[in-house]
């Protein structure tokens, strides 16, 4: 009984690994491009927030006294 034990301990580890080992190897590319598209968003938003402060900035009645 205890071999049998020991012959399932590889067994169980062979498993793991193949699993795992199938995870890794999906495909991701539906995620890359739903990131990528997050992403340009966020620069774009950030373009957009430079832009206005740059136009408070230049507007501000505070350089005027």
């Amino acid at each position: 009984m205890a071999s049998l034990a020991w012959l399932l301990i590889p067994l169980f580890a062979a498993i793991g690994a193949a699993i795992w080992g199938s995870w890794a190897a999906r495909d991701r590319t539906q995620g890359d491009i739903s990131e990528l598209a997050g992403y340009a968003r966020f620069r774009e938003a950030m373009g957009n927030a430079d832009q206005v402060r740059a136009k408070a900035e230049a507007h501000s009645g505070s350089d005027a006294v």
